[in-house]
């Protein structure tokens, strides 16, 4: 059973300024709650009970926004506001532990993962998830992170989860190669590759990868291992791709929806879908929507 997530947060957020100038990019909210919060959620509900935050000393509210805040309780338990007492109370489920770590310096996404190393162990699989990316599983009977740890424990190999992109637009992301055997929704199929924002003309698929990985233990010493790479950083992807020449790696292919939240139209349309269906906001949301829309 997987039971640690690793989600990295210590990056400044250069795509959200100004807005993440002074406050983390993983705080920027959609409608009620930030988007931290969305991720974690994502993650507790695949069965994980271990969030693991690498995060940096300028990301303190991430931490406290998962700690207990006493004075703000006690005044809303005086004040009679049981429901919103009940909404924070309700931010971390009392079985889950939420675990920072500190990448020192910012050496690109493969060192922020090695980060977690003395937390997670060699011998432990484990997720990672990146915050900047919301996945939508409404409607689900369980979210694609559950599904893509169940593919995990029954072929042992590790997941990247992937999203079908419009074909003009694969140029802007990874594209993954497998083979010329496409997964349904719901699937995984062997990976012969990634290519990196490839011609539009030469991309293998049009499954993208989207920022959600199952991962086996044995990729910290090859962590450990990787030179810097493109930006002179660590890079996770060199990582994987040497965990897959040694022992294959599988595209899993999500059925629920992404919103880049590290794009301000991402993050706009992450509004317009949570908004719509928010219990509370839903109903007055969708009404604004509708005056807005008849005028010019």
């Amino acid at each position: 059973m997987i039971n640690k997530a690793v989600l990295p947060v210590a990056g400044f957020g250069t795509r959200c300024l100004p807005a993440s100038k002074a406050i983390p990019k993983e705080m920027i909210t959609i409608v009620d709650r930030p988007v931290i919060q969305y991720v974690v959620a994502e993650a507790v509900a695949a069965g994980i009970r271990d969030i693991v935050l690498v995060t940096h000393g300028s990301k303190s509210a991430i931490e406290n926004h998962f700690d207990k805040h006493f004075e703000l309780e006690a005044s809303l338990e005086a004040k009679g506001k049981h429901e919103l007492l009940e909404e924070l109370r309700s931010i971390v489920p009392g079985d889950v532990n939420i675990i920072s770590v500190r990448q020192s310096e910012p050496l690109g996404l493969g060192h922020a993962v090695l980060c977690a190393r003395p937390v997670v162990g060699d011998d432990e699989p484990f997720a990672v998830l990146l915050p900047d990316v919301l996945v939508d599983d409404d409607g689900l009977e369980r979210n694609d992170l559950a599904g893509m740890i169940d593919a995990f424990e029954r072929t042992r190999r590790s997941q990247l989860m992937v999203e079908e992109v419009p074909h003009e637009l694969v140029y802007k992301y990874g594209i993954v190669d497998t083979g010329g055997e496409i997964p349904g929704p719901g699937e995984s199929r062997r990976l012969a590759g990634v290519v990196e924002k490839p011609a539009v003309e030469q991309a293998p698929s049009d499954l993208a990868v989207i920022g959600r990985y199952v991962l086996p233990g044995r990729i910290f010493p090859l962590l450990a291992e990787t030179p810097p790479g493109a930006g002179n950083e660590i890079q996770l992807t060199d990582a994987i791709e040497a965990l897959r020449r040694a022992e294959g790696v599988d595209a899993w292919r999500m059925r629920g929806k992404t919103y880049d939240c590290g794009h301000q139209l991402g993050y706009l349309e992450a509004i317009l879908a949570y908004g719509r269906r928010h219990a509370r906001y839903g109903e007055g949301f969708r009404e604004l929507l509708a005056r807005y829309a008849t005028e010019e």
